[in-house]
């Protein structure tokens, strides 16, 4: 191995590191704040969120116009186009916003909850807040400076955490999300600005415009489609049902996305600066891919089976009674989780390695299933039956595609699937035990206790040599 790479795995593993602890502090943090605003608010307030926070996703995926990426790519000296970036990320997330107030009424009644309109346009504000600070943010990842983030995250939530449960305990109800994101976003944003040393400049080089949009547009073209992917439940249940199905399946949702939302993110943060690096390199690129692929598994796996088989009893436990009815969906959107994971790797690396066409291509086809399956479910079964869809799209449809498309450009599915082996083969042994233990004991806290012990202990044996994997830079699978 040459001092070069050594010292690039020695980077990403720090990174990583960092990024670790980052997510672990925000996702404990966030999921124990979640409890308690569960136990304040009701469904209907949720799903007034909801409808807010599918406007903002919506915009977000078109914010900035996708050319912030390029700067994590660029082959020279990235401040050359950093001004550049920064002119267009504001230009377009200000147009985006005006459209944004103009159109609240509308998506609102549309979404079934008409007085969702004015949390929109304030929580869309934050839009404004991303324009600004695309560019320094992807500095942060191109340089593997997870500290930055994570004094950055830390402050947002802190910021976020204090105003929200504040206004959450004083009666305002959806406004208390929508005004704590906004204030944690835009005094994090500050400190992001004052840690990087690099304020917004806005500056503009025409040759470098067009390159970076000729890059940018196919990926903003994709997060649109991600965006549709993502958010067309919601617009389902929005449009045949209502606020409070809404806020139960939000609630659903993002506890299924705990394993994407913290394992994902830990190495999404390096992984596209890290695919970068190899991407001329074909062994070392298939190297780096299915060691990430690993390392996502070991926990995801055990995390989204218990999600789906303990979906009652952990429902109950942690928000209480009234929100029992997400548990439907609960079981069935931790399949989509783990599904999500493993495609966002696989997406970050397509993109590293110049496919965003194929990605593109890849999130259409993904969209149009949902398209069909996500209202009959909506008919058939309510939130549980969207839920079912998601499930059904990811597994037979999505995961196929993905899997297929790395394998065209050097990735051998077949070393993938032996480093995959013992995380398969421990989550099957999870998935019996916790049968057995549901079998034995009613939904409570006992059996979710029981049941988590259970199937750790039967985990833990089987993917204990993997262990490696998380400290030196050796193969897997072998």
């Amino acid at each position: 191995m040459t001092v070069e790479a050594s010292g690039s795995e020695s980077r990403v593993r720090r990174a990583l590191s960092l990024s670790l602890v980052n997510t672990a502090i925000g996702k404990v943090s966030g999921l124990l704040v979640g409890i308690a605003l569960a136990r304040i608010l009701v469904p209907e307030e949720f799903g007034v969120f909801a409808v807010a926070l599918v406007a903002l996703n919506g915009i977000l995926s078109f914010n900035e116009l996708g050319v912030s990426l390029a700067i994590v790519r660029w082959r020279g000296n990235p401040q050359e186009i950093v001004s550049t970036v920064t002119t267009i990320s504001m230009l377009s997330s200000a147009l985006l916003y005006v459209g944004c107030w103009f159109g609240a009424p509308s998506f609102a009644v549309l979404m079934g909850a008409p007085d969702a309109t004015g949390v929109v346009r304030l929580l869309c504000l934050s839009v404004l807040v991303d324009g600004m600070t695309a560019a320094a943010a992807q500095l942060v990842n191109r340089d593997f400076r997870q500290g930055t983030r994570l004094a950055v995250d830390t402050t947002n939530l802190v910021i976020t955490t204090g105003v929200t449960v504040g206004l959450a305990l004083g009666g305002h109800g959806a406004w208390s999300l929508a005004w704590g994101q906004l204030v944690g976003n835009l005094l994090s944003a500050l400190l992001l600005f004052r840690l990087v040393s690099r304020w917004p400049r806005p500056g503009f080089d025409y040759r470098h415009a067009v390159s970076l949009l000729a890059f940018g547009m196919p990926l903003a073209g994709a997060s649109v489609v991600v965006f549709a992917m993502l958010n067309i439940d919601y617009l389902v249940i929005g449009w045949q049902l209502d606020a409070a199905a809404l806020g139960l399946y939000l609630l659903a949702f993002n506890l299924s996305s705990w394993p994407v939302s913290t394992f994902s993110t830990v190495v999404r943060r390096v992984s596209l600066a890290a695919f970068s690096e190899v991407r001329d390199h074909r062994v070392r690129r298939q190297d780096v891919f299915v060691r990430m692929a690993v390392m996502l598994a070991l926990p995801s796996l055990p995390a989204c089976a218990l999600l789906s088989a303990l979906a009652l009893p952990t429902i109950t436990t942690l928000y209480g009674q009234k929100w029992a009815a997400a548990a439907a969906a609960l079981q069935f959107l931790a399949v989509f989780g783990l599904v999500r994971v493993f495609s966002e790797l696989a997406y970050d690396f397509l993109i590293a390695l110049g496919e965003a066409r194929r990605c593109l291509s890849l999130q259409v086809l993904w969209l149009l299933g949902l398209a069909v399956a996500l209202p009959v479910g909506a008919r058939i079964g309510g939130i549980e039956g969207v839920a079912m869809g998601q499930a059904l799209v990811a597994l037979v449809l999505v995961l196929p595609l993905f899997l297929a498309s790395v394998a065209r450009i050097g990735i051998g599915l077949g070393r993938l699937g032996q480093a995959l082996l013992r995380p398969v083969v421990g989550c099957l042994a999870l998935v019996a035990a916790v049968a057995v233990v549901r079998w034995l004991t009613e939904p409570s806290l006992v059996q979710l206790l029981v049941g988590g012990v259970a199937g750790a202990a039967v985990y833990l044996p089987v993917v204990w040599p993997l262990r490696h994997i998380f400290r030196t830079p050796s193969e897997v699978g072998s």
